[in-house]
């Protein structure tokens, strides 16, 4: 079960991370590269929505870091850790 747990938890993980990265570019995705980007954003959209209140921090002139995919990310990490 716990094995389980720890896949589902890293696969997420991952998908967080193409999620972010390929975010700029989904209108160019095409096939199998779309479904799965549309799997990945149905389940973060809704996630990252709930943390909306956090202010980008700033980390240079005119240059911010979204905090919220961050955020979701080390609470991923805990729950890895812990299960």
């Amino acid at each position: 079960m716990f094995f389980i747990i720890h896949l589902i938890i890293n696969i997420l993980i991952v998908g967080l991370f193409l999620y972010s990265k390929l975010l700029p570019y989904e209108d160019r995705l095409t096939g199998q590269y779309k479904q799965t980007f549309n799997f990945f954003k149905s389940i973060f959209k809704p996630v990252l929505g709930l943390f909306s209140g956090i202010k980008p921090f700033q980390v240079g002139t005119g240059l911010s870091v979204d905090m919220t995919q961050i955020l979701l990310l080390i609470i991923l990490l805990v729950l890895n850790y812990f299960y």
